[in-house]
């Protein structure tokens, strides 16, 4: 009888992998895994554009809590500035400090080197394959969770 492979174990496995190496160089610049690839995200973007919380949640796709820890510890440890827009004082525009400018070089490398680890030895085709599976198994769970989140404000309004 064939085993099954199960996806989700490998996926899981892979995060844990990656958290791990990310964390060996988290001393260095003293962020962990997720506020660096949310400030190599803001450094990149704020380059030609402004940059909001609500685009650090789409691009993560992570919940406005997730992302307002995320953006606070960056802001308490002097990465992010977030201002004020004139025209909408609710609108907080994220800014890049000086630190931030001094790690960018080092976040890119730590990037890179991962993503060279990453597809060491796997051919280009392969690679675009596994990351359109990869995007397609991200849009099925959102679907799931956009589903999930539309039973629960049914059940929280039904119960009121």
């Amino acid at each position: 009888m064939e085993e099954r492979c199960d996806v989700g174990k490998i996926i899981n496995r892979i995060s844990h992998q990656l958290k791990r190496r990310m964390n060996c160089h988290e001393e260095e610049d003293s962020l962990t895994n997720m506020q660096r690839h949310v400030l190599h995200y803001i450094l990149l973007q704020s380059m030609s554009r402004d940059i909001y919380q609500k685009d650090v949640e789409a691009e993560f796709q992570i919940r406005r809590s997730t992302a307002t820890g995320i953006l606070q510890l960056l802001e308490k440890n002097g990465f992010i500035l977030r201002k004020a827009e004139d025209r909408d004082a609710r609108l907080k525009k994220i800014v890049p400090t000086e630190k931030a400018e001094k790690v960018r070089e080092h976040v890119l490398m730590n990037i890179d080197r991962t993503e060279k680890i990453i597809r060491q030895g796997i051919p280009d085709e392969k690679m675009a394959v596994c990351i359109e599976t990869l995007e397609l198994i991200s849009a099925n769970l959102f679907e799931d969770e956009k589903c999930c989140t539309e039973k629960q404000k049914t059940a929280a309004a039904g119960a009121v």
